[in-house]
Protein backbone atom coordinates (compact mmCIF):
# COMPACT_ATOMS: atom_id res chain seq x y z
CA UNK A 1 0.00 0.00 0.00
CA UNK A 2 1.09 3.60 -0.77
CA UNK A 3 1.68 6.05 1.73
CA UNK A 4 -0.61 7.96 3.15
CA UNK A 5 -0.28 11.81 1.30
CA UNK A 6 1.03 14.48 3.27
CA UNK A 7 -2.11 16.59 4.36
CA UNK A 8 -1.29 20.45 4.10
CA UNK A 9 -1.49 21.78 7.47
CA UNK A 10 -0.69 25.57 9.16
CA UNK A 11 2.33 25.40 11.24
CA UNK A 12 1.10 25.34 14.59
CA UNK A 13 3.12 28.12 16.06
CA UNK A 14 2.12 30.22 12.78
CA UNK A 15 -1.49 29.34 13.91
CA UNK A 16 -1.11 29.77 17.65
CA UNK A 17 -0.06 33.36 17.20
CA UNK A 18 -3.21 33.83 14.86
CA UNK A 19 -5.36 32.94 17.38
CA UNK A 20 -3.67 34.35 20.24
CA UNK A 21 -4.08 37.68 18.30
CA UNK A 22 -7.42 36.91 17.66
CA UNK A 23 -8.55 36.36 21.39
CA UNK A 24 -6.59 39.54 22.28
CA UNK A 25 -8.65 41.80 19.61
CA UNK A 26 -11.74 39.85 21.20
CA UNK A 27 -10.99 41.11 24.77
CA UNK A 28 -10.10 44.70 23.02
CA UNK A 29 -13.56 44.27 21.77
CA UNK A 30 -15.21 43.18 25.09
CA UNK A 31 -13.98 46.39 26.98
CA UNK A 32 -15.35 48.92 24.16
CA UNK A 33 -12.17 49.39 22.95
CA UNK A 34 -12.47 48.26 19.06
CA UNK A 35 -15.78 49.53 17.56
CA UNK A 36 -18.58 47.02 16.16
CA UNK A 37 -17.33 47.46 12.03
CA UNK A 38 -13.34 46.63 12.92
CA UNK A 39 -14.24 43.95 14.92
CA UNK A 40 -16.54 42.42 12.47
CA UNK A 41 -13.51 42.33 9.69
CA UNK A 42 -10.94 40.62 12.15
CA UNK A 43 -13.93 38.00 13.13
CA UNK A 44 -14.72 37.18 9.17
CA UNK A 45 -11.07 37.23 8.14
CA UNK A 46 -10.97 34.88 11.41
CA UNK A 47 -13.45 32.47 9.85
CA UNK A 48 -16.23 33.62 12.56
CA UNK A 49 -19.42 34.43 11.11
CA UNK A 50 -22.87 36.02 12.72
CA UNK A 51 -25.63 33.84 12.49
CA UNK A 52 -29.37 34.89 11.98
CA UNK A 53 -29.76 33.89 15.37
CA UNK A 54 -28.05 37.14 16.58
CA UNK A 55 -25.97 38.14 19.62
CA UNK A 56 -23.48 35.73 20.62
CA UNK A 57 -24.49 32.84 18.40
CA UNK A 58 -21.77 32.22 15.76
CA UNK A 59 -21.03 29.72 12.65
CA UNK A 60 -17.16 28.38 12.58
CA UNK A 61 -15.39 27.87 8.96
CA UNK A 62 -12.64 25.03 8.82
CA UNK A 63 -10.74 25.12 5.87
CA UNK A 64 -9.28 21.97 4.46
CA UNK A 65 -6.86 23.00 1.24
CA UNK A 66 -8.37 20.94 -1.33
CA UNK A 67 -10.55 19.10 0.34
CA UNK A 68 -7.60 16.77 2.33
CA UNK A 69 -7.87 15.86 5.82
CA UNK A 70 -6.06 13.63 8.05
CA UNK A 71 -7.14 10.99 10.72
CA UNK A 72 -6.28 13.20 13.47
CA UNK A 73 -7.89 16.30 11.88
CA UNK A 74 -11.22 13.85 11.54
CA UNK A 75 -10.44 13.37 15.28
CA UNK A 76 -10.12 17.12 15.97
CA UNK A 77 -13.23 17.98 14.05
CA UNK A 78 -15.38 15.36 15.91
CA UNK A 79 -14.07 16.68 19.31
CA UNK A 80 -15.05 20.53 17.84
CA UNK A 81 -18.35 19.28 17.05
CA UNK A 82 -19.32 17.24 20.52
CA UNK A 83 -17.78 20.24 22.59
CA UNK A 84 -18.40 23.36 21.15
CA UNK A 85 -21.18 23.24 18.34
CA UNK A 86 -24.56 20.96 18.65
CA UNK A 87 -22.84 17.57 17.92
CA UNK A 88 -22.34 17.88 14.15
CA UNK A 89 -20.61 19.85 11.61
CA UNK A 90 -21.47 20.38 7.81
CA UNK A 91 -19.33 19.85 4.87
CA UNK A 92 -19.75 22.94 2.63
CA UNK A 93 -19.38 22.98 -1.53
CA UNK A 94 -16.33 24.74 -1.09
CA UNK A 95 -14.61 21.42 0.99
CA UNK A 96 -15.06 23.47 4.13
CA UNK A 97 -16.35 22.28 7.57
CA UNK A 98 -18.54 24.55 9.31
CA UNK A 99 -19.75 24.57 12.85
CA UNK A 100 -22.97 26.36 13.77
CA UNK A 101 -24.20 27.66 17.28
CA UNK A 102 -20.77 28.54 18.78
CA UNK A 103 -20.28 30.97 21.46
CA UNK A 104 -18.37 33.92 20.60
CA UNK A 105 -16.60 33.40 23.90
CA UNK A 106 -15.58 29.96 23.40
CA UNK A 107 -14.41 30.90 20.13
CA UNK A 108 -10.32 31.47 21.18
CA UNK A 109 -10.50 28.37 22.69
CA UNK A 110 -11.91 26.45 19.88
CA UNK A 111 -9.58 28.04 17.63
CA UNK A 112 -6.76 26.72 19.24
CA UNK A 113 -7.98 22.72 19.31
CA UNK A 114 -8.09 23.25 15.59
CA UNK A 115 -4.13 24.86 15.30
CA UNK A 116 -2.94 22.09 17.42
CA UNK A 117 -3.85 19.62 15.03
CA UNK A 118 -2.98 21.77 11.95
CA UNK A 119 -6.37 23.58 11.01
CA UNK A 120 -6.81 26.62 9.94
CA UNK A 121 -9.73 29.12 10.14
CA UNK A 122 -7.70 31.84 8.92
CA UNK A 123 -9.74 33.78 5.47
CA UNK A 124 -12.05 30.94 5.15
CA UNK A 125 -14.85 34.02 5.16
CA UNK A 126 -14.26 37.94 4.74
CA UNK A 127 -13.05 39.71 1.71
CA UNK A 128 -10.34 37.52 1.39
CA UNK A 129 -8.79 34.25 -1.09
CA UNK A 130 -10.67 31.66 -0.06
CA UNK A 131 -10.66 27.99 0.55
CA UNK A 132 -8.35 26.67 -2.69
CA UNK A 133 -10.51 24.03 -3.82
CA UNK A 134 -9.96 20.82 -6.26
CA UNK A 135 -11.30 17.90 -7.99
CA UNK A 136 -11.40 15.15 -5.27
CA UNK A 137 -10.45 12.88 -7.01
CA UNK A 138 -7.24 14.60 -8.68
CA UNK A 139 -4.29 12.21 -8.20
CA UNK A 140 -6.60 9.17 -8.71
CA UNK A 141 -8.32 9.73 -11.20
CA UNK A 142 -7.46 8.16 -15.04
CA UNK A 143 -8.71 11.10 -16.70
CA UNK A 144 -6.52 13.98 -15.44
CA UNK A 145 -3.85 15.92 -17.23
CA UNK A 146 -2.08 16.86 -14.74
CA UNK A 147 -2.43 15.83 -10.44
CA UNK A 148 -3.47 19.50 -9.50
CA UNK A 149 -3.23 18.30 -5.53
CA UNK A 150 0.08 19.78 -5.26
CA UNK A 151 -0.67 23.36 -7.28
CA UNK A 152 -3.70 23.57 -5.07
CA UNK A 153 -1.99 22.90 -1.78
CA UNK A 154 1.08 25.75 -3.05
CA UNK A 155 -1.29 28.04 -3.75
CA UNK A 156 -3.08 27.50 -0.52
CA UNK A 157 0.51 27.99 1.69
CA UNK A 158 1.11 30.76 -0.98
CA UNK A 159 -2.25 33.09 -0.62
CA UNK A 160 -2.37 32.25 3.66
CA UNK A 161 -1.56 35.46 5.09
CA UNK A 162 -0.62 36.75 1.92
CA UNK A 163 -0.65 40.46 2.21
CA UNK A 164 -3.01 41.02 -1.09
CA UNK A 165 -5.13 38.48 0.67
CA UNK A 166 -6.51 40.27 3.15
CA UNK A 167 -8.54 43.13 2.42
CA UNK A 168 -9.76 42.64 -0.91
CA UNK A 169 -12.85 44.90 -2.89
CA UNK A 170 -14.63 41.30 -2.27
CA UNK A 171 -14.27 37.07 -1.85
CA UNK A 172 -12.39 35.45 -4.45
CA UNK A 173 -12.18 31.99 -5.00
CA UNK A 174 -10.09 29.63 -6.72
CA UNK A 175 -10.65 26.04 -7.83
CA UNK A 176 -8.40 23.11 -9.84
CA UNK A 177 -9.71 20.66 -12.26
CA UNK A 178 -7.13 17.89 -13.83
CA UNK A 179 -8.93 17.61 -16.86
CA UNK A 180 -11.44 18.58 -19.19
CA UNK A 181 -14.47 17.27 -16.76
CA UNK A 182 -14.23 19.93 -14.37
CA UNK A 183 -15.43 18.08 -11.47
CA UNK A 184 -14.02 21.57 -9.58
CA UNK A 185 -15.88 23.74 -11.46
CA UNK A 186 -13.70 26.20 -12.76
CA UNK A 187 -17.04 27.54 -14.82
CA UNK A 188 -18.03 29.67 -11.33
CA UNK A 189 -14.37 30.52 -9.97
CA UNK A 190 -12.81 33.78 -10.27
CA UNK A 191 -10.18 31.68 -10.93
CA UNK A 192 -10.49 28.80 -12.58
CA UNK A 193 -7.58 26.51 -13.88
CA UNK A 194 -8.10 22.99 -15.16
CA UNK A 195 -4.87 21.18 -16.47
CA UNK A 196 -4.33 20.74 -20.22
CA UNK A 197 -2.25 19.44 -22.93
CA UNK A 198 -1.32 21.78 -26.05
CA UNK A 199 0.61 21.01 -29.50
CA UNK A 200 4.29 22.55 -28.96
CA UNK A 201 5.91 24.68 -31.66
CA UNK A 202 7.28 21.15 -32.38
CA UNK A 203 4.19 19.27 -32.59
CA UNK A 204 4.46 17.25 -29.42
CA UNK A 205 2.26 17.73 -26.56
CA UNK A 206 3.14 20.47 -23.75
CA UNK A 207 1.36 19.89 -20.24
CA UNK A 208 -0.12 23.09 -18.88
CA UNK A 209 -2.81 24.97 -17.29
CA UNK A 210 -5.70 26.62 -18.95
CA UNK A 211 -6.40 29.64 -16.78
CA UNK A 212 -10.47 30.65 -16.58
CA UNK A 213 -10.81 34.26 -14.66
CA UNK A 214 -14.02 36.08 -13.52
CA UNK A 215 -16.89 33.80 -13.26
CA UNK A 216 -19.51 33.73 -10.29
CA UNK A 217 -22.70 32.55 -9.21
CA UNK A 218 -25.08 34.48 -6.63
CA UNK A 219 -27.92 36.51 -8.22
CA UNK A 220 -26.31 36.84 -11.60
CA UNK A 221 -24.05 34.31 -12.60
CA UNK A 222 -21.56 34.79 -15.04
CA UNK A 223 -19.58 32.11 -16.66
CA UNK A 224 -15.53 32.37 -16.43
CA UNK A 225 -13.37 32.94 -19.70
CA UNK A 226 -10.40 32.22 -20.56
CA UNK A 227 -7.19 34.62 -20.02
CA UNK A 228 -4.68 32.96 -22.77
CA UNK A 229 -4.38 29.79 -24.68
CA UNK A 230 -1.80 27.92 -22.41
CA UNK A 231 -0.57 28.96 -19.20
CA UNK A 232 3.03 27.01 -17.98
CA UNK A 233 3.53 24.82 -15.36
CA UNK A 234 6.18 27.63 -13.98
CA UNK A 235 4.21 30.44 -14.11
CA UNK A 236 0.86 29.80 -12.66
CA UNK A 237 1.69 30.81 -9.49
CA UNK A 238 2.89 34.51 -10.60
CA UNK A 239 -0.74 34.46 -12.82
CA UNK A 240 -2.72 33.66 -9.64
CA UNK A 241 -0.87 36.58 -8.08
CA UNK A 242 -1.51 38.56 -11.04
CA UNK A 243 -5.15 38.23 -10.84
CA UNK A 244 -5.62 39.04 -7.56
CA UNK A 245 -3.87 42.14 -7.75
CA UNK A 246 -5.90 43.22 -10.77
CA UNK A 247 -9.05 42.67 -8.81
CA UNK A 248 -7.50 44.69 -6.09
CA UNK A 249 -6.65 47.65 -7.95
CA UNK A 250 -9.42 47.80 -9.96
CA UNK A 251 -12.55 46.02 -8.23
CA UNK A 252 -15.38 48.44 -6.64
CA UNK A 253 -14.85 48.92 -3.31
CA UNK A 254 -17.53 51.24 -3.19
CA UNK A 255 -20.74 48.81 -3.94
CA UNK A 256 -20.23 45.20 -2.16
CA UNK A 257 -23.33 44.30 -4.40
CA UNK A 258 -20.84 45.21 -7.63
CA UNK A 259 -17.88 44.51 -6.00
CA UNK A 260 -17.21 40.35 -7.44
CA UNK A 261 -14.25 40.35 -10.28
CA UNK A 262 -17.01 39.35 -12.40
CA UNK A 263 -18.40 42.88 -12.60
CA UNK A 264 -15.21 43.98 -14.18
CA UNK A 265 -15.87 42.21 -17.42
CA UNK A 266 -19.06 44.25 -17.23
CA UNK A 267 -16.99 47.69 -16.60
CA UNK A 268 -13.72 47.23 -18.63
CA UNK A 269 -14.27 44.15 -20.80
CA UNK A 270 -12.78 40.79 -21.32
CA UNK A 271 -9.62 41.85 -23.12
CA UNK A 272 -8.87 44.79 -20.92
CA UNK A 273 -8.93 42.91 -18.08
CA UNK A 274 -6.86 39.95 -19.66
CA UNK A 275 -4.35 42.46 -20.64
CA UNK A 276 -3.72 44.14 -17.07
CA UNK A 277 -3.63 40.57 -15.77
CA UNK A 278 -0.61 39.69 -18.09
CA UNK A 279 0.83 43.22 -17.69
CA UNK A 280 0.62 42.88 -13.98
CA UNK A 281 2.45 39.22 -14.11
CA UNK A 282 4.81 40.83 -16.61
CA UNK A 283 6.07 43.32 -13.57
CA UNK A 284 5.54 40.57 -10.72
CA UNK A 285 9.37 39.70 -11.12
CA UNK A 286 9.97 42.81 -9.06
CA UNK A 287 8.03 41.65 -5.97
CA UNK A 288 9.36 39.62 -2.94
CA UNK A 289 6.41 37.14 -3.58
CA UNK A 290 7.81 35.60 -6.79
CA UNK A 291 7.92 32.39 -7.59
CA UNK A 292 10.60 31.90 -9.57
CA UNK A 293 10.03 27.86 -11.20
CA UNK A 294 7.64 25.40 -9.87
CA UNK A 295 6.69 25.87 -6.22
CA UNK A 296 8.33 23.69 -3.52
CA UNK A 297 5.57 21.18 -3.08
CA UNK A 298 5.52 20.71 -6.65
CA UNK A 299 9.16 19.86 -6.58
CA UNK A 300 8.82 17.94 -4.01
CA UNK A 301 6.00 15.56 -4.85
CA UNK A 302 5.75 16.15 -8.83
CA UNK A 303 2.71 16.38 -10.59
CA UNK A 304 2.27 13.48 -13.30
CA UNK A 305 -1.22 12.19 -13.68
CA UNK A 306 -2.32 8.12 -12.60
CA UNK A 307 -1.86 5.72 -14.59
CA UNK A 308 -3.83 3.02 -15.32
CA UNK A 309 -1.97 -0.27 -14.73
CA UNK A 310 -4.42 -3.15 -15.59
CA UNK A 311 -7.52 -4.15 -14.89
CA UNK A 312 -9.10 -3.97 -10.98
CA UNK A 313 -11.99 -5.69 -10.23
CA UNK A 314 -14.42 -4.82 -7.95
CA UNK A 315 -18.11 -6.81 -7.80
CA UNK A 316 -20.76 -4.48 -9.13
CA UNK A 317 -18.22 -2.24 -10.51
CA UNK A 318 -17.23 -1.89 -14.10
CA UNK A 319 -14.64 -0.18 -16.30
CA UNK A 320 -16.54 1.96 -18.45
CA UNK A 321 -18.87 2.78 -15.82
CA UNK A 322 -16.38 3.52 -13.19
CA UNK A 323 -14.74 7.30 -13.87
CA UNK A 324 -17.50 9.73 -12.36
CA UNK A 325 -20.40 8.40 -10.43
CA UNK A 326 -23.05 10.23 -12.67
CA UNK A 327 -22.48 7.07 -14.93
CA UNK A 328 -23.39 4.73 -12.70
CA UNK A 329 -25.15 1.32 -14.36
CA UNK A 330 -28.72 0.00 -13.27
CA UNK A 331 -28.10 -1.43 -9.69
CA UNK A 332 -30.92 -4.12 -9.79
CA UNK A 333 -30.32 -7.29 -9.02
CA UNK A 334 -27.04 -6.72 -6.94
CA UNK A 335 -26.17 -7.41 -2.70
CA UNK A 336 -26.20 -3.75 -0.41
CA UNK A 337 -22.48 -4.12 -1.07
CA UNK A 338 -22.68 -4.66 -4.73
CA UNK A 339 -24.97 -1.46 -4.82
CA UNK A 340 -23.16 0.56 -2.47
CA UNK A 341 -19.72 -0.13 -4.49
CA UNK A 342 -21.76 0.12 -7.67
CA UNK A 343 -22.50 3.78 -7.07
CA UNK A 344 -19.84 4.84 -4.69
CA UNK A 345 -16.49 3.52 -6.03
CA UNK A 346 -14.21 4.99 -8.55
CA UNK A 347 -11.53 2.59 -10.62
CA UNK A 348 -8.49 3.91 -12.26
CA UNK A 349 -5.61 4.81 -9.73
CA UNK A 350 -2.56 3.96 -11.35
CA UNK A 351 -1.16 1.56 -8.83
CA UNK A 352 -4.16 -0.80 -8.62
CA UNK A 353 -6.06 1.01 -5.41
CA UNK A 354 -9.65 2.21 -5.17
CA UNK A 355 -11.34 5.21 -4.42
CA UNK A 356 -14.77 5.38 -2.68
CA UNK A 357 -17.28 7.90 -2.04
CA UNK A 358 -19.56 8.19 1.08
CA UNK A 359 -22.66 9.82 1.08
CA UNK A 360 -23.53 12.09 3.81
CA UNK A 361 -27.11 13.23 3.81
CA UNK A 362 -26.97 17.29 4.14
CA UNK A 363 -23.43 17.35 4.47
CA UNK A 364 -23.81 16.83 7.99
CA UNK A 365 -21.42 14.57 10.19
CA UNK A 366 -21.78 13.80 13.67
CA UNK A 367 -19.17 13.60 16.32
CA UNK A 368 -18.85 9.87 16.42
CA UNK A 369 -19.21 9.55 12.54
CA UNK A 370 -16.05 12.02 12.53
CA UNK A 371 -14.02 10.08 14.59
CA UNK A 372 -15.23 7.05 12.59
CA UNK A 373 -14.06 8.31 9.85
CA UNK A 374 -10.49 9.27 10.94
CA UNK A 375 -10.40 5.59 12.53
CA UNK A 376 -11.27 3.71 9.38
CA UNK A 377 -8.80 6.00 7.50
CA UNK A 378 -5.73 4.82 9.98
CA UNK A 379 -6.63 1.22 9.86
CA UNK A 380 -7.33 1.16 6.06
CA UNK A 381 -3.87 2.77 5.17
CA UNK A 382 -6.55 5.67 3.01
CA UNK A 383 -6.38 9.79 2.04
CA UNK A 384 -9.48 11.57 2.77
CA UNK A 385 -10.58 14.47 0.71
CA UNK A 386 -14.04 16.21 0.97
CA UNK A 387 -16.02 16.91 -2.01
CA UNK A 388 -17.80 20.04 -3.55
CA UNK A 389 -21.21 18.09 -3.24
CA UNK A 390 -20.83 17.94 0.48
CA UNK A 391 -19.35 14.07 0.59
CA UNK A 392 -16.38 12.86 1.06
CA UNK A 393 -14.19 10.45 -0.51
CA UNK A 394 -11.52 7.41 0.51
CA UNK A 395 -8.88 7.26 -1.76
CA UNK A 396 -5.67 4.98 -2.62
CA UNK A 397 -7.60 2.00 -1.11
CA UNK A 398 -6.77 -1.72 -1.61
CA UNK A 399 -9.81 -3.06 -3.05
CA UNK A 400 -9.70 -5.86 -0.83
CA UNK A 401 -10.48 -3.09 1.69
CA UNK A 402 -13.77 -2.31 0.97
CA UNK A 403 -15.64 -3.92 2.39
CA UNK A 404 -14.25 -3.55 5.89
CA UNK A 405 -14.70 0.16 4.38
CA UNK A 406 -18.37 -0.33 4.04
CA UNK A 407 -18.74 -2.06 6.92
CA UNK A 408 -17.54 0.62 8.75
CA UNK A 409 -19.49 3.21 7.06
CA UNK A 410 -22.84 1.18 7.57
CA UNK A 411 -22.14 1.60 11.45
CA UNK A 412 -22.53 5.01 11.68
CA UNK A 413 -25.28 5.28 9.23
CA UNK A 414 -22.74 6.12 6.22
CA UNK A 415 -23.12 2.75 4.08
CA UNK A 416 -25.85 3.90 1.46
CA UNK A 417 -25.07 4.33 -2.34
CA UNK A 418 -25.82 8.02 -2.88
CA UNK A 419 -22.77 9.76 -4.36
CA UNK A 420 -24.08 11.08 -7.60
CA UNK A 421 -27.60 9.30 -7.47
CA UNK A 422 -30.93 11.61 -7.02
CA UNK A 423 -30.62 11.23 -3.34
CA UNK A 424 -27.66 13.19 -3.26
CA UNK A 425 -29.02 16.44 -2.30
CA UNK A 426 -26.77 19.20 -2.12
CA UNK A 427 -27.92 21.99 0.32
CA UNK A 428 -26.98 25.47 1.83
CA UNK A 429 -28.05 26.28 5.84
CA UNK A 430 -30.73 28.25 4.39
CA UNK A 431 -32.69 29.91 6.78
CA UNK A 432 -31.93 27.63 9.68
CA UNK A 433 -28.67 29.87 10.70
CA UNK A 434 -28.16 32.36 7.34
CA UNK A 435 -29.52 35.73 7.55
CA UNK A 436 -29.66 36.24 3.54
CA UNK A 437 -32.07 33.10 3.40
CA UNK A 438 -35.64 33.43 2.91
CA UNK A 439 -36.20 29.66 3.09
CA UNK A 440 -35.50 26.97 4.74
CA UNK A 441 -33.48 24.99 2.13
CA UNK A 442 -32.35 22.39 4.23
CA UNK A 443 -35.92 21.55 4.58
CA UNK A 444 -37.04 21.34 1.11
CA UNK A 445 -33.37 18.99 0.75
CA UNK A 446 -34.39 16.30 3.07
CA UNK A 447 -38.48 16.42 1.67
CA UNK A 448 -36.97 16.07 -1.56
CA UNK A 449 -34.83 12.73 -0.83
CA UNK A 450 -37.99 11.15 1.46
CA UNK A 451 -40.10 12.02 -1.85
CA UNK A 452 -37.65 10.14 -4.05
CA UNK A 453 -37.28 7.31 -1.93
CA UNK A 454 -41.08 6.48 -2.06
CA UNK A 455 -40.95 7.29 -5.55
CA UNK A 456 -38.14 4.62 -6.26
CA UNK A 457 -35.94 7.15 -7.51
CA UNK A 458 -33.64 7.80 -5.26
CA UNK A 459 -31.11 5.89 -6.51
CA UNK A 460 -31.46 6.65 -10.44
CA UNK A 461 -27.89 7.68 -11.61
CA UNK A 462 -27.21 10.80 -13.63
CA UNK A 463 -29.17 13.80 -12.22
CA UNK A 464 -27.23 15.92 -9.37
CA UNK A 465 -30.04 18.61 -7.50
CA UNK A 466 -29.27 21.64 -5.78
CA UNK A 467 -30.74 23.99 -2.98
CA UNK A 468 -30.18 27.32 -2.35
CA UNK A 469 -32.40 29.28 0.69
CA UNK A 470 -32.23 32.68 -1.96
CA UNK A 471 -30.45 34.22 -5.21
CA UNK A 472 -27.09 33.72 -3.94
CA UNK A 473 -26.24 30.12 -5.24
CA UNK A 474 -24.53 28.83 -2.15
CA UNK A 475 -26.17 25.84 -2.65
CA UNK A 476 -24.92 26.07 -6.13
CA UNK A 477 -28.02 25.59 -7.88
CA UNK A 478 -27.04 27.68 -11.14
CA UNK A 479 -24.73 23.88 -11.94
CA UNK A 480 -27.14 21.31 -10.98
CA UNK A 481 -29.46 19.76 -13.43
CA UNK A 482 -31.99 20.33 -11.03
CA UNK A 483 -31.91 23.58 -9.55
CA UNK A 484 -33.88 25.30 -6.75
CA UNK A 485 -33.32 28.53 -4.85
CA UNK A 486 -36.18 30.28 -2.26
CA UNK A 487 -38.19 33.32 -2.73
CA UNK A 488 -40.91 34.89 -1.43
CA UNK A 489 -44.42 34.23 -2.60
CA UNK A 490 -47.65 35.91 -2.12
CA UNK A 491 -50.91 34.19 -2.20
CA UNK A 492 -54.70 34.70 -0.40
CA UNK A 493 -53.38 37.93 0.48
CA UNK A 494 -50.30 35.82 2.71
CA UNK A 495 -46.54 35.47 2.75
CA UNK A 496 -46.13 31.81 1.25
CA UNK A 497 -42.52 29.75 1.18
CA UNK A 498 -41.55 29.21 -2.35
CA UNK A 499 -38.80 28.10 -5.32
CA UNK A 500 -38.02 29.04 -8.56
CA UNK A 501 -37.24 25.80 -10.44
CA UNK A 502 -34.17 25.40 -12.90
CA UNK A 503 -33.20 22.90 -15.13
CA UNK A 504 -30.14 22.14 -16.86
CA UNK A 505 -27.06 23.18 -15.14
CA UNK A 506 -23.81 21.33 -15.25
CA UNK A 507 -19.88 22.31 -15.39
CA UNK A 508 -19.83 23.46 -18.56
CA UNK A 509 -22.97 26.09 -18.18
CA UNK A 510 -25.95 27.67 -16.05
CA UNK A 511 -29.27 26.40 -15.56
CA UNK A 512 -32.28 27.61 -17.52
CA UNK A 513 -34.94 29.06 -15.01
CA UNK A 514 -38.81 27.43 -15.49
CA UNK A 515 -41.31 27.96 -13.16
CA UNK A 516 -41.77 29.19 -9.77
CA UNK A 517 -43.44 26.60 -7.01
CA UNK A 518 -44.84 27.23 -3.54
CA UNK A 519 -42.24 25.09 -1.10
CA UNK A 520 -44.50 22.28 -0.59
CA UNK A 521 -45.18 21.36 -3.90
CA UNK A 522 -41.62 21.90 -4.91
CA UNK A 523 -40.52 18.22 -3.92
CA UNK A 524 -43.22 17.16 -6.14
CA UNK A 525 -42.34 18.75 -9.25
CA UNK A 526 -38.38 17.70 -8.61
CA UNK A 527 -40.01 13.52 -8.56
CA UNK A 528 -41.74 14.30 -11.58
CA UNK A 529 -38.59 15.43 -13.46
CA UNK A 530 -36.34 13.10 -12.66
CA UNK A 531 -39.12 10.31 -13.30
CA UNK A 532 -39.57 11.44 -16.38
CA UNK A 533 -35.54 11.74 -17.07
CA UNK A 534 -35.32 7.56 -16.29
CA UNK A 535 -38.08 6.71 -18.60
CA UNK A 536 -37.18 8.47 -21.06
CA UNK A 537 -33.32 9.12 -21.31
CA UNK A 538 -31.25 7.36 -23.79
CA UNK A 539 -28.05 4.95 -23.00
CA UNK A 540 -25.34 7.53 -21.25
CA UNK A 541 -27.45 10.51 -22.22
CA UNK A 542 -26.89 13.09 -20.07
CA UNK A 543 -29.41 14.83 -18.14
CA UNK A 544 -28.74 18.06 -20.48
CA UNK A 545 -28.72 16.48 -23.41
CA UNK A 546 -32.18 14.78 -22.85
CA UNK A 547 -33.63 18.14 -21.89
CA UNK A 548 -32.87 19.67 -24.86
CA UNK A 549 -34.25 16.78 -27.04
CA UNK A 550 -37.62 17.19 -25.00
CA UNK A 551 -37.98 20.52 -25.81
CA UNK A 552 -36.48 22.21 -23.71
CA UNK A 553 -37.23 24.01 -20.08
CA UNK A 554 -40.51 25.10 -22.01
CA UNK A 555 -41.63 21.93 -22.57
CA UNK A 556 -40.97 20.98 -18.54
CA UNK A 557 -42.67 24.19 -17.68
CA UNK A 558 -45.91 23.32 -19.13
CA UNK A 559 -46.00 19.95 -17.60
CA UNK A 560 -45.55 21.42 -14.28
CA UNK A 561 -47.70 24.23 -14.42
CA UNK A 562 -50.35 22.69 -12.66
CA UNK A 563 -48.03 22.70 -9.32
CA UNK A 564 -48.01 26.18 -9.00
CA UNK A 565 -51.45 26.84 -7.14
CA UNK A 566 -51.89 27.76 -3.55
CA UNK A 567 -54.74 26.54 -1.55
CA UNK A 568 -56.85 29.20 0.41
CA UNK A 569 -55.10 29.06 3.95
CA UNK A 570 -58.34 27.64 5.56
CA UNK A 571 -58.12 24.65 3.45
CA UNK A 572 -54.38 23.93 3.70
CA UNK A 573 -52.58 26.19 6.51
CA UNK A 574 -49.64 23.87 5.79
CA UNK A 575 -48.32 25.68 2.41
CA UNK A 576 -48.09 29.19 4.62
CA UNK A 577 -45.59 27.32 6.93
CA UNK A 578 -42.06 26.64 5.88
CA UNK A 579 -40.69 23.38 5.60
CA UNK A 580 -39.22 22.02 8.64
CA UNK A 581 -40.55 25.17 9.96
CA UNK A 582 -44.03 25.37 12.91
CA UNK A 583 -44.68 28.65 12.94
CA UNK A 584 -46.63 30.69 10.06
CA UNK A 585 -43.98 31.73 7.23
CA UNK A 586 -42.33 35.32 7.44
CA UNK A 587 -39.68 36.65 5.61
CA UNK A 588 -36.89 37.50 8.13
CA UNK A 589 -33.71 38.79 6.02
CA UNK A 590 -30.80 40.55 8.39
CA UNK A 591 -27.39 41.83 6.84
CA UNK A 592 -25.04 39.52 5.56
CA UNK A 593 -21.48 38.98 6.33
CA UNK A 594 -19.88 36.55 4.03
CA UNK A 595 -22.36 33.47 1.72
CA UNK A 596 -21.48 30.69 2.05
CA UNK A 597 -22.51 26.63 1.79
Amino acid sequence: MPAIEMVPTVAPPTAVADVERFAQLLERYRRGELNEQAFRIVRLNNGIYGQRQGGESMMVRVKAPFGSLSADQLDCLGAVASEFSRGFGHLTTRQCVQFHFVELGRTPALLRVLAEAGLTTREACGDTVRNVTACPLAGACPLEVLDVSPWAEASFVHFLRHAYAQRLPRKFKIGFSGCGADCALALCQDVGVIAVSRPGPDGTLVRGFQVLVAGGLSANPRQAQPLEPLTPRELLLPTLEAVVRTFDHYGNRDNKLRARQKWLVGAMGIDELRDRVLRERDLLMASVTWVDGLPAVVRARGDEPTRSRGEVRVPGVTQDTATHPERRADHAGLSGFERWAAANVVLGAGDGTVSAYVWVPLGDVTAEQFRTLGALQRTLGAEVRLTNRQDLVFRRLAPGRLGALHQGLTAVGLGQPGAGLARDVVSCPGADTCNLAVTQSRGLAAAIGRALEEAGLAEAPGVRVNVSGCTNSCGQHHLADIGCFGVERRAHDQPAPGYQLLLGGSSRGMATKVLRLPARRTAQAVVQVVGRFVAEHGPNERFGDWLTRVGGVQSIATELQTLDHFPNPEEDSEFYVDLGEAAPYVVDVGPGECAGA
